[in-house]
């Protein structure tokens, strides 16, 4: 059973209501009309979606140093978001205990993010290369940064604070926000998952479905034991494998260019 919270008045209600709005129309909201559009665009094209390429990691200027700190920024970015969704969820009452952000048990924590990784990246890697196979995903390519001292950790920079920011936003201060509104715990899981797989369909219908399958898992998760930290470790360490996998495997893997 999901923990008891204490009922909103009609005014706090209406406030709840509009900071989500808010919070995720600047953020990962507006990244899912985005991706839509991008997915629409591309639907447009006349190359097949199959025949396209997505990188997630790209080089963002000439100089390598103002690549570097265009880099960091991203993810700067990315971190600021959801300390956003951590700051409002302590300016109204709670904080990351109540999410599941505190450090009471590490090792516990730890080892449900090596599993959920197990979970979610044996299938999601089957589940994409499903979808490219019936032409319904673009060939997607984690990095497509240059080679430079910096990349690899970069990489790995990149790969905590996405984790960070969907984690936080998308599962601890969204499925709480909705608790607090009296909203189902399975209403509110489909909510959570639908908005994950939408800022993912710039990659074609198969990481749309992907993450939205992944939402629905780590969601559920979520709900039932009230941690965050195995889902941010997972969701960092599959973004780190395909990543840093993605930086160092270009020219032997077919699909990576050299």
């Amino acid at each position: 059973m999901p923990p008891a919270v204490a009922p909103l008045g009609a005014r706090d209600r209406r406030l709840l209501r509009t900071e989500l709005v808010v919070v995720f129309a600047v953020t990962l909201g507006l990244s899912g009309m985005r991706s839509l559009v991008s997915l629409l665009n591309a639907l447009a094209s006349p190359v097949a979606l199959d025949q396209r390429t997505t990188a997630i990691d790209q080089t963002l200027a000439r100089n390598a140093w103002a690549d570097l700190a265009a880099q960091l920024a991203g993810s700067f970015a990315l971190v600021a978001w959801g300390a956003l969704g951590l700051y409002l969820l302590v300016r109204a009452g709670s904080g990351p205990r109540d999410i599941g952000l505190d450090g009471r048990r590490p090792g516990r924590d730890a080892l449900g993010a090596v599993g959920l990784t197990a979970l979610i990246g044996i299938p999601g890697l089957g589940l994409y290369l499903a979808a490219r196979a019936l032409g319904l995903n673009t060939t997607v390519i984690p990095s497509l940064l240059d080679d430079h001292w910096w990349t690899v950790p970069v990489l790995i920079v990149s790969a905590i604070a996405n984790a960070w920011a969907e984690e936080v936003l998308v599962v601890g201060y969204l499925l709480h926000g909705l608790r607090r509104l009296g909203v189902s715990e399975n209403r509110a899981l489909a909510i959570s998952a639908v908005l994950r797989g939408s800022y993912h369909l710039y990659q074609g219908f198969g990481g749309g479905l992907g993450n939205l399958l992944m939402g629905l898992v780590f969601g559920r998760v979520w709900q039932r034991t009230g941690r965050l930290w195995p889902l941010v470790g997972a969701h960092a360490l599959l973004d780190v494998v395909a990543f840093v996998g993605s930086a160092l495997l270009r020219g032997v893997l077919p699909f990576l260019p050299a």
